[in-house]
C-alpha cells in the first residue's frame, strides 16, 4: 500500500558511521526493524541510538510516549502499522469556555503530534494530511514501544485486515483489485502477524476461541493466559482466519464436526517454529490451539534454569552414575522436558551413545539420536524404548511414563547397565515412587532402579530492572508462611520483600522470564518403606527427616532472595494437610 523511501530521514552524521552493507540492510528492513538494527550497529542502546537520532534530526525525543486516544480514529490501523507512528498523548491546554456557543461541539484545531520509530519523510506527513488538516509535531521514540502502543491500541494484526483507506488507492489499482483475493491475502497477513507476535512476546501457546459476538485471541505467556488486543472488524474474518489456520497445518477445512490434529513448519526472521495445531468443535465455531516449539530454542543450563548450587552438586552426584533411572516429575507446563534436556547436555560427550524418545521433540541435542513417536502407526513410547534397547545406548531418554509396559522396560533397561532418564505426573517427589507402584512396578524393582527424583514448578520471574523492595507486615507473612507449612520463625528479621512493579520491559507486568523450584529425592534410603508399600506421607515424612527440602522450601529460598514473589509461589504450590 505505502511505498516510501527505507533511508530517507537517515541523517549523514550518523549514515557515515555505517558501512554500505549496514545502509542496505536498512534500506530493506521494516521502519520497526530500523531503531535496532542502526543500534546493534553502532553497538548502542536502543534508547541511546533514539537519542542519537533525535539529536541528529532536531526533533524530541520520547522515551516511554503514550498514545492519545481521543485522536487514535485520526489515523487508519493499516497507516499507522505501515509507518509505524501513532498519536502521542501531550498535556491538552484547560478548555475556554464562550457564553455564545457553549453548545457548539468540540473541536481538534491544535497540532497533532506523532510519535515515530524513525525519521519521517515527506511522504508520510503527505499520508496522514489525507486523514486530518491539523498541523503535524513529529517525535521519536523506541522502536519497541511504538509497536507495542500500535498492537495494544488498534490490535494485532490491525494493519493487514483495514480497508478504511481502500478510497485512497490509486485508481488504477483500485480497478485492477480482486476483492476475495484482497481479503486472503489480508488474512494471511494477519495470521502471519499473531505467530510473529506471539514469538515477540515469548508465548508458548496461541488459541483462537470463538465467541458469542467475537473472535478472541489469547496468548499463554510464563505459564498465564493474556488476552491479546485484535482489531475491531475480526469477527468478519473469523471463518477465513480458521480456515487458514487448518489450510497452514494441512488439515480437511471441510471437516469442522470432528476434533484435527496437524503441524506448521512456520519462519519469522531468524526464527524456527514447529507448531502443533489441534482443532475442536465448539457451540460458536473450530477453536484452534497452536503450541509453539521454537526448532533452535536456547538450550537450558542447570544454572539458567534455576538450581542452586547444592541443588546442582545433588544431580550431578547421580548423572555420573553408569545406570539407573532419573525421574523429572510435575504437572503439564512445569519445564520437565527443558530439565531433561540440560541433563543430557550436561552429560553429554562423544563416547556415549544417547537415544530419546519424545512427543514432542521439543530441543534439538547435539549428537543425540532423537526419535518422535507416533502413536497412528504404532511407534509408542513403549514400542520405541524396546527398539531402543537393541540400539547399543548407553544414555536413554524417553519422554513420559504413561503406562506399566513403558515402565518396566525403562526400569529393566536401568537394571541392565543404562542410564535412563524420564518424566511422570505427579504433585512431589515421593509420589513418584508410589505412582510406579500402582502402576503395577514391583516394589524392589522401584527401589532399585529408580536413583534420583525431581519434581519441580516454574514461578515467574520478578522483573529486574523494576522490582522494588516493599515493607512487610510481619503477621501477615507469619500467616502466609504457616499456610505454605514453613515455620513461622523463618520471618524472623524479614522487613522487606521485592515486589512487582511493571516497566516497558516487562510490558507492566512485573514479571518477565520464569524460575525453577525443586525438590530432589534420593529413593535409596527410603529402600524398606518402598518395598513395604508405605505411603506417600510416610515417605514424604522420612524424606524430610533425611534432609530432602521441598518445594515449598525451594520456593521460600527464591522469595527472600529476590528472584520472584509469595504470591507467585503461592500460584505455583498446592499444599494438602
Amino acid at each position: 500500500m505505502i511505498a516510501s523511501s527505507p533511508t530517507a530521514g537517515l541523517p549523514a552524521a550518523l549514515a557515515a558511521r555505517l558501512t554500505e552493507e549496514t545502509l542496505t540492510t536498512l534500506a530493506e528492513a521494516p521502519r520497526e526493524q530500523r531503531q535496532p538494527l542502526l543500534a546493534a550497529a553502532l553497538q548502542l542502546a536502543d534508547d541511546t541510538v533514539c537519542l542519537a537520532l533525535a539529536e541528529a534530526t532536531g526533533l524530541p525525543a520520547e522515551l516511554n510516549p503514550a498514545a492519545d486516544l481521543d485522536s487514535l480514529r485520526l489515523l487508519p490501523p493499516r497507516l499507522a502499522s505501515d509507518f509505524q507512528t501513532i498519536p502521542l498523548a501531550r498535556a491538552k491546554p484547560e478548555p475556554v469556555n464562550t457564553d455564545d456557543n457553549d453548545d457548539a461541539p468540540a473541536t481538534e484545531t491544535g497540532p497533532l503530534h506523532l510519535a515515530t520509530s524513525w525519521p519521517p519523510t515527506p511522504e508520510m506527513a503527505d499520508w496522514i494530511a489525507t486523514f486530518t488538516p491539523r498541523p503535524l509535531v513529529w517525535h521519536l521514540a523506541p522502536a519497541e514501544r511504538v509497536q507495542q502502543l500500535i498492537v495494544e491500541n488498534y490490535g494485532v494484526g490491525s494493519g493487514s485486515l483495514d480497508d478504511s483507506d481502500d478510497d485512497f488507492l490509486p485508481a488504477a489499482s483500485a480497478a485492477d483489485a480482486n476483492l476475495d483475493a484482497d481479503q486472503d491475502a489480508a488474512v494471511v497477513r494477519f495470521v502471519t502477524d499473531v505467530i510473529a507476535q506471539a514469538v515477540t512476546d515469548a508465548a508458548t501457546d496461541i488459541h483462537f476461541e470463538p465467541q458469542e459476538g467475537q473472535l478472541r485471541i489469547r496468548y499463554r505467556v510464563d505459564g498465564l493466559l493474556v488476552p491479546v488486543p485484535v482489531p475491531d472488524n475480526l469477527l468478519r474474518f473469523q471463518d477465513a482466519i480458521i480456515s487458514r489456520l487448518k489450510i497452514m497445518a494441512r488439515l480437511n477445512i471441510s471437516e469442522k464436526r470432528l476434533p484435527q490434529d496437524g503441524r506448521i513448519n512456520f519462519r519469522a526472521g531468524s526464527t524456527n517454529l514447529d507448531i502443533r495445531v489441534s482443532t475442536i468443535p465448539t457451540i460458536y465455531a473450530e477453536s484452534v490451539s497452536l503450541r509453539l516449539l521454537n526448532q533452535r530454542k536456547e538450550a537450558y543450563t542447570m544454572e539458567k534454569l534455576g538450581m542452586s548450587a547444592d541443588e546442582q552438586a545433588q544431580i550431578n552426584h547421580v548423572l555420573d552414575f553408569p545406570h539407573g533411572i532419573i525421574l523429572v516429575t510435575g504437572p503439564t507446563g512445569s519445564g520437565k522436558s527443558t530439565s531433561l534436556n540440560a541433563f543430557l547436555r550436561k552429560i553429554n560427550s562423544p563416547d556415549l551413545r544417547i537415544i530419546t524418545i519424545e512427543d514432542p521433540i521439543e530441543y534439538e541435542v547435539p549428537g543425540a539420536n532423537q526419535v518422535q513417536t507416533r502413536a497412528e502407526i504404532g511407534l509408542t513410547f513403549a514400542s520405541a524404548l524396546r527398539h531402543t534397547l537393541r540400539q547399543d545406548p548407553d544414555v536413554i531418554m524417553v519422554g513420559e511414563i504413561r503406562d506399566l509396559e513403558t515402565a518396566e522396560i525403562a526400569i529393566r533397561a536401568s537394571l541392565t547397565g543404562h542410564l535412563v532418564f524420564s518424566t511422570l505426573h505427579t504433585n512431589d517427589a515421593p509420589g513418584a515412587i508410589t505412582r510406579l507402584i500402582d502402576m503395577g512396578v514391583e516394589p524392589f524393582l522401584v527401589a532399585s532402579a529408580v536413583e534420583l527424583v525431581i519434581a519441580q514448578r516454574l514461578v515467574r520471574r520478578l522483573c529486574p530492572d523494576c522490582a522494588a523492595p516493599k515493607p512487610v507486615d510481619s503477621t501477615e507473612l507469619r500467616a502466609t508462611l504457616a499456610a505454605l507449612g514453613l515455620p513461622t520463625t523463618d520471618a524472623i528479621g524479614i522487613d522487606h520483600l521485592k515486589h512487582p512493579v511493571g516497566c516497558r520491559k516487562c510490558r507492566g507486568t512485573g514479571y518477565r522470564g520464569r524460575i525453577g523450584i525443586f525438590e530432589i529425592l534420593r529413593p535409596k534410603p527410603l529402600h524398606d518403606l518402598i518395598v513395604a508399600r508405605e505411603s506417600n506421607r510416610a515417605l514424604t515424612d522420612r524424606a524430610r527427616a533425611d534432609g530432602m527440602r521441598t518445594l515449598v522450601q525451594s520456593g521460600w529460598e527464591k522469595v527472600r532472595a529476590g528472584h520472584t514473589t509469595l504470591d507467585e509461589l503461592l500460584r505455583a504450590i498446592s499444599t494438602t494437610d
